[in-house]
């Protein structure tokens, strides 16, 4: 990157609760979460599985029109934008004198409302509710974001594993030093459902899954911790290439064990999932933590929770360094190296 990028805002909603403190507390005290359990009837019987859900106290969903009707994961997006863009930002972006993109990274998507949506189609189509069907596509999210931000400035939507906030971040970088953007939100969204939650357990029963939305707020030349480096990410096809991936990412990010760095990996505490990083890290000393142990797996969200503790981290002055490190489920290793 040419330029200096600066995060200048997070904000998350996570299974921990709303706010960044909240989620920075649980991981720094290693909390253990209350799980709830999702309940279906199938065939006779009664299907039960754990999931670590966003408390519905203490929300901070803030008061949009477009909100009303909007799917859990958009109103943690939209709580975790709020609580990542500074307020001067927001009232500029609203007046239409500040440009700020907005890019969401996902795997699920709306999946609540498609399985609502396609329930109806299927019971009867001729009652199938035609005000459902905007929430089910994979977009809604980071289009009810830039209307909540009165943002006309590039808006995408990636699709990816349980690394792809870390593209997210390099396609922000992009923007903002072309000058396509003034600032830019990259937000990691994801909610529970019982399909995704069901087959994550197909991988392992010791999988927890969990829901939630973390956001960070970038510029050029802003105040707060810099995006040092996000490389490209190393692709995967096979579970040997997994290792040799997260391998090439260490060598690619380029973090110092110097005892300042602190590392944010992607373990969840399964050897399956967690012996890539487990490898690649094998010989690391310094101080390290991997909030998935605490806030189970969610997926799109994983790796954006990953980047606010990092980041979170750096403001408090607990590290003068942080990489933040995934290897997802079928796609890529990625990354990010961020400093003071």
């Amino acid at each position: 990157m040419s330029s200096r990028i600066s995060i200048v805002g997070i904000g998350a909603v996570s299974p921990a609760g709303w706010g960044v403190q909240a989620l920075c507390e649980a991981v720094r005290t290693s909390a253990e979460l209350g799980h709830s359990m999702l309940v279906r009837e199938a065939l006779g019987m009664t299907v039960k599985t754990p999931v670590l859900r966003v408390p519905e106290a203490g929300s901070t969903i803030p008061k949009f029109a477009r909100l009303r009707r909007a799917s859990a994961i958009s109103k943690f997006a939209a709580a975790a934008v709020a609580e990542a863009l500074p307020p001067e930002r927001l009232a500029a972006s609203l007046a239409g004198e500040f440009r700020i993109g907005v890019i969401t990274t996902l795997m699920n998507g709306c999946v609540n409302y498609s399985n609502r949506f396609f329930g109806e189609v299927l019971n009867d189509p001729a009652i199938a509710s035609p005000i459902l069907f905007p929430e089910t596509v994979f977009n809604a999210p980071s289009s009810h974001l830039s209307a909540m931000i009165g943002s006309t400035s590039p808006n995408d939507t990636l699709i990816g594993d349980g690394a792809e906030f870390f593209t997210g971040l390099e396609l922000a970088a992009e923007w903002i030093e072309r000058g396509e953007v003034d600032g830019c939100l990259v937000i990691g969204d994801e909610e529970i459902d019982w399909l995704s939650a069901e087959a994550l357990r197909f991988y392992s029963r010791d999988y927890v899954p969990s829901e939630g939305a973390a956001a960070l707020y970038l510029e050029a030349d802003g105040s707060g911790p810099q995006l040092l480096r996000v490389p490209d990410p190393e692709t995967f096809s096979g579970n040997r290439e997994r290792i040799e991936a997260a391998a090439r990412l260490r060598e690619r990010i380029g973090a110092a064990d110097d005892g300042v760095t602190l590392l944010v990996d992607g373990r969840c505490g399964l050897k399956a999932h967690d012996q890539p990083e487990n490898l690649a890290w094998l010989d690391w000393r310094g101080a390290r933590c991997s909030p998935r142990r605490i806030l189970g797996e969610s997926l799109g969200a994983a790796a954006a929770f990953q980047c606010v503790v990092a980041v979170g981290a750096l403001r408090n002055g607990s590290c003068a360094r942080a990489v933040v490190t995934s290897v997802g489920g079928n796609e890529q290793a990625a990354g990010a190296l961020f400093g003071l």
